[in-house]
């Protein structure tokens, strides 16, 4: 009972409440970041994207912790679910300083990415653990990503979004030692299918 309320508050502090950060937000000193409209509309869009990733995060660590009965492993997802709600954060306070919103399908995303994780969770530990080092593998790669798609002046996001990346693969780097393994290839790319359709709507909506 007791994980499932904690289950349920994190679910309901991730939707409906202002995140605070225990690390303050990665910026470039002296480096102002100044955008035309244009930029900046591509950066909120791409901001979105992360922020709903970092929802998502919120939900695959809190399913994850919530099934397994290895006190050590969930003390793990706990850990890691704190260090997101870093990043969730720091994206929502991007967001606002673009002047722009959340993805109106959070409480959507976060069911989603729940069920996936409690799945994963059911499989057993190791199998759970894989599911983290993919995901984080493939985070890492679509920050990349923003990372050459972003404005060359939008220094404030792209010191988020670099901060962002080399914590999410240090968080694969943990689940490998931990104990996962690798998952077949055809998960991996349905993995990748429904990354893709998320981030696709979410740049949007």
């Amino acid at each position: 009972m007791d994980a499932l309320l904690t289950a349920l508050d994190t679910a309901l502090r991730t939707l409906f409440t202002a995140h605070h950060a225990t690390q303050p937000c990665p910026t470039l000193a002296d480096t102002p970041t100044d955008l035309n409209p244009q930029e900046k509309r591509l950066a909120a869009g791409l901001m979105r994207v992360n922020h709903v990733g970092e929802v998502c995060a919120q939900a695959l660590y809190t399913a994850q912790a919530f099934a397994t009965k290895n006190a050590t492993l969930r003390a793990h997802y706990t850990r890691a679910c704190a260090e997101e709600t870093d990043h969730l954060a720091w994206t929502e306070q991007r967001l606002s300083e673009l002047g722009a919103r959340p993805s109106l399908l959070n409480p959507l995303w976060y069911a989603g990415a729940f069920g996936l994780g409690l799945l994963a969770g059911r499989l057993g530990d190791p199998v759970s653990l894989g599911f983290v080092v993919e995901t984080e593998v493939q985070v890492g790669a679509h920050l990349d990503s923003h990372l050459q798609r972003l404005p060359p002046g939008d220094h404030a996001s792209r010191a988020i979004v670099a901060q962002m990346r080399d914590d999410e693969l240090r968080h694969a780097d943990d689940a490998q030692k931990a104990g996962a393994v690798d998952l077949p290839q055809p998960v991996k790319e349905m993995m990748r299918a429904a990354a893709k359709v998320m981030t696709t709507v979410a740049h949007h909506v």
